[in-house]
């Protein structure tokens, strides 16, 4: 089950506490997104470009879901990130199966980065290094792509 929960204009679903089901296989990403965070870290050093880490539970959240669909889905915020950013998606899947690595990596993650609700979408440098925290903001891709400028101006 999922709760709404509205903080300062973005929506997202609360957290639960329940491990996702152990499985063998990891799920292809649609998107050129990275699942590592050693290597989109290292990746975004090389690059010299910011981290979009995206906390996500991606299906049985419906935030995350219209977040993926009207925004990170979108040819307008694909094209902004390939030039501004390394994309790394940490996800909490009830039913996709992940790896017991990866599970873990991602609770890592999130208990570092205090994540309490999805989506979470942190804004950080190469080394990891928060400049910005947000989630779902209506709008669409345009409006989110010009969210995203306003807070890496924060640097």
């Amino acid at each position: 089950y999922e709760i709404p929960l509205r903080l300062v204009g973005s929506e997202m679903c609360i957290r639960d506490r329940e491990p996702a089901t152990a499985a063998p296989a990891e799920k292809e990403e649609k998107m050129s997104w990275m699942t590592d965070f050693k290597a989109a870290k290292a990746l975004a050093e090389k690059e010299k470009k910011d981290l979009l880490i995206s906390f996500s539970g991606s299906d049985w959240c419906g935030w995350c879901i219209k977040l993926d669909k009207e925004v990170m889905e979108q040819p307008e915020f694909l094209e902004w990130a390939k030039k501004n950013v390394v994309l790394l998606k940490l996800d909490f899947p009830r039913n996709i199966p992940q790896s017991g690595a990866l599970k873990q990596q991602n609770e890592t993650l999130a208990q570092y980065y205090g994540v309490q609700g999805f989506p979470t979408v942190i804004l950080a440098r190469p080394d990891g290094q928060v400049i910005a925290r947000t989630g779902y903001q209506h709008g669409g891709a345009a409006a989110y792509v010009k969210h995203l400028g306003e807070l890496l101006k924060q640097k």
